[in-house]
């Protein structure tokens, strides 16, 4: 049987993130895989691009190279985008969004790009089948991505859609909520092994043992969303797809004498994490307690993980009281968690000093906007 043919690819991430998704595309067997700033390129087949949408859980989306040309003048960018051939990804009345960035390069305002790509789009559509797409920024049939570099662009169509963050589990919010691709982020970066007892001491609504507990299980991220990209473009082979879904969601399961342990001082947020714990179904997998966590008292076990994200003042509660709860928290756990491995996400440079514990490695991400750093070592 032939090879399925391989397209060109980038799956985007926050900045900081890049090792973790090498290490993820690497892990599904993808070709010619090259980490990049802010991403990774891979070559895929179709069916591998269904399945780095699904199983990715530190990408933001994964982006369908089209075409690359040299776009000094507005006449030279509508001649690159009008080459494309637009019905493979966008039916000729259906909806789309142009995003454009530019750096060093002769067109540079990025407003004028979007609208000469739409624009660009279009015509090519009209010409061929005497119908116009329309634009629509909530909810377009297709994304399409223009990055323009020492004039050199870069023309992509979004294969996933909404965020990939947006794994379709999250029932409650809570207060600046932190993202399923940091969650994840934060389970796969603190180096635990997926096997030792797991705790979280300020759980918020539950974002970091959720996903430690549907990574322990193999469990792919994507399949509790609703709808990816692809399937609204023309020719989308959905029994395909469905297959390819059907085999992801038969594998994996959470080991039953996995050890997850959540705590958090507000009962709401408690409340909140259980509800969607359930919906990502692994309720049954990790205990949820209402507990201060410079006062927690459990014992999970030897060699455990501790890995959270605290209030740190950017959004949720004050500078100076961060300060004062990270002491709290360190002076607790030096106490009762000699020989534990940590994970920390903190959002400004310097938190570390008042856990008082030892770091033996600092990543820098961006999340949210916000500069933060990931330190991890052992109690």
């Amino acid at each position: 049987m032939a090879r399925a043919p391989r397209q060109e690819c980038f799956a985007v991430c926050a900045p900081g993130l890049e090792p973790w998704l090498h290490a993820e595309v690497k892990a599904l067997k993808l070709a010619n895989v090259e980490r990049q700033v802010a991403g990774v390129r891979f070559d895929a087949s179709w069916e591998e691009i269904w399945r780095a949408n699904l199983e990715l859980r530190t990408a933001i989306r994964v982006l369908l190279r089209v075409t690359r040309f040299t776009a000094r003048s507005e006449a030279e960018l509508a001649a690159g985008v009008e080459a494309v051939d637009w019905s493979r990804y966008l039916h000729p009345d259906g909806t789309l969004r142009v995003d454009a960035r530019s750096k060093e390069s002769a067109l540079d305002h990025t407003l004028y790009i979007e609208q000469r790509t739409k624009d660009a789009v279009c015509d090519s559509l009209r010409a061929r089948f005497a119908l116009r797409p329309t634009v629509s920024l909530d909810d377009p049939d297709l994304g399409i991505d223009v990055h323009l570099y020492k004039d050199r662009c870069t023309v992509s169509v979004d294969t996933s859609g909404d965020s990939l963050h947006k794994r379709g589990w999250r029932r409650y919010q809570g207060r600046a909520p932190l993202a399923e691709t940091f969650g994840a982020a934060c389970a796969l970066a603190s180096g635990w092994d997926r096997r030792s007892p797991f705790v979280d001491p300020f759980c918020g609504s539950g974002t970091i043992l959720i996903e430690a507990a549907r990574l322990a299980g193999d469990l792919a991220p994507g399949l509790f969303r609703g709808r990816f990209g692809f399937e609204r473009w023309p020719g989308h082979d959905a029994p395909g797809w469905r297959a390819v879904q059907d085999s992801v969601r038969a594998r994996g399961a959470v080991p039953k004498k996995l050890v997850l342990k959540g705590s958090d001082a507000n009962p709401e947020a408690i409340a909140g994490a259980r509800e969607n714990a359930q919906a990502a179904g692994v309720a049954s997998n990790i205990v949820f307690e209402v507990e201060k966590a410079e006062a927690v008292a459990w014992k999970p076990g030897w060699n455990a993980w501790v890995v959270t994200n605290p209030p740190w003042g950017e959004r949720v509660g004050d500078e100076r009281g961060a300060d004062t709860t990270l002491k709290s928290l360190g002076d607790r756990l030096r106490v009762l968690a000699q020989g534990y491995h940590f994970g920390f996400l903190l959002g400004k440079p310097g938190l570390d000093r008042a856990l008082g514990l030892t770091i033996a490695r600092r990543e820098s991400w961006l999340n949210g906007g916000v500069d933060c750093e990931f330190v991890t070592g052992t109690i």
